[in-house]
């Protein structure tokens, strides 16, 4: 049957239920518009809560909690004690931060990812050293399992790490603590 065969419009006409897809789609736009309008636009340093996590300690600068006006990037301050790691986790989301105080260290364990029949995933035994000191930025590839590590064992270090929360709604959102930060 060719596009251009009667039965073929007939079958494209068969009555199905109705929705409102679409329509709902535009008043949840203009809602959403309407609510954006009054979001944060500026994020002062005192509503910038802090949050004792598995990877440690971090002070949240841009979360999709905090009714900011960006839509796209959760950012977070983190605070390596001296000569201590962050958790070790991995996300599907690429990850960049930036070294503001200290040196250490990272270990990434790269993804090894095959797909026959189904998607196969699995991580190096030996990971890469990365090391860092300020002024750096460090690129960690998707769902490369990593942590981070203070060299300095008295004074803290501290990273402000951007990750991408686009993949999130496309159905993406794995993201797994593999080791728990000290004290946690």
């Amino acid at each position: 049957m060719s596009f251009l065969d009667p039965r073929e419009r007939a079958a494209a006409h068969l009555p199905t239920k109705n929705v409102e897809f679409y329509t709902e789609a535009l008043k949840a736009s203009a809602e959403f518009r309407k609510e954006y309008d009054g979001r944060m636009n500026i994020v002062k340093a005192n509503e910038m809560p802090f949050e004792r996590s598995p990877n440690g300690l971090i002070k949240h600068i841009i979360n999709e909690r905090m009714n900011t006006k960006e839509c796209c990037l959760d950012i977070y301050m983190q605070f390596l004690p001296g000569g201590k790691a962050s958790g070790k986790h991995r996300h599907l989301s690429e990850e960049v931060f930036y070294v503001v105080e200290g040196e250490g260290y990272d270990l990434h364990w790269d993804l090894r990812f095959d797909c026959h029949d189904k998607m196969e995933f699995d991580w190096e035994t030996e990971p890469k050293r990365f090391d860092w000191k300020p002024g750096d930025f460090v690129y960690i590839p998707p769902y490369c399992a990593h942590q981070h590590f203070n060299a300095d064992p008295t004074n803290e270090a501290r990273i402000i790490v951007c990750n991408s929360r686009i993949l999130k709604p496309m159905g993406f959102d794995w993201f797994e603590q593999i080791e728990n930060a000290e004290g946690f």
